[in-house]
């Protein structure tokens, strides 16, 4: 799109601030019908906070404003996004991803999350964090009670 390389080149300089700021090379721009709605910055340094990535600071400012659903919204990420911020976008209804930074570029650097990817895309039984399943039928029942309260009438 003609207006992908502004808010591209915005995002690698916010991660280039961060890096400044003594944090990551991770900068996020989010757009809402092409405006610029939101910027944020990878914030684990500051919060030691695991999940403070730049795109899911972005994505829960932007679901402030807008709502859970995020239809129309782009986001432009300085790296590729991780499985967790892809899962996020996915969930809330980004439009489109755009990146600069491939993992194949990070990696070198320490920065690649493919290897959690192939993680998360194995069987449970298959992948290297221990993951238990334990049903309970009590959920069924939730899952019943959480529909009829949601189900249009």
């Amino acid at each position: 799109m003609s207006d992908d390389h502004p808010h591209l080149q915005r995002a690698i300089a916010l991660a280039r601030a961060n890096v400044s700021q003594g944090g990551r090379p991770f900068g996020a721009v989010l757009t809402h019908n092409g405006a610029v709605l939101v910027e944020a910055v990878n914030e684990i340094h500051l919060t030691r906070d695991p999940t403070a990535h730049a795109e899911l600071l972005a994505i829960r400012a932007a679901s402030r404003q807008l709502g859970a659903r995020l239809e129309g919204c782009v986001i432009y990420a300085s790296g590729q996004p991780c499985p967790m911020c892809l899962s996020a976008m996915y969930l809330c209804g980004v439009e489109r991803v755009v990146f600069a930074a491939s993992n194949a570029m990070a990696e070198p650097f320490g920065l690649s999350t493919a290897a959690i990817g192939q993680q998360v895309g194995l069987p449970l039984g298959e992948q290297r964090l221990p993951i238990q399943h334990l049903p309970d039928a009590a959920m069924t029942t939730l899952y019943q009670q959480w529909k009829t309260l949601h189900d249009p009438q």
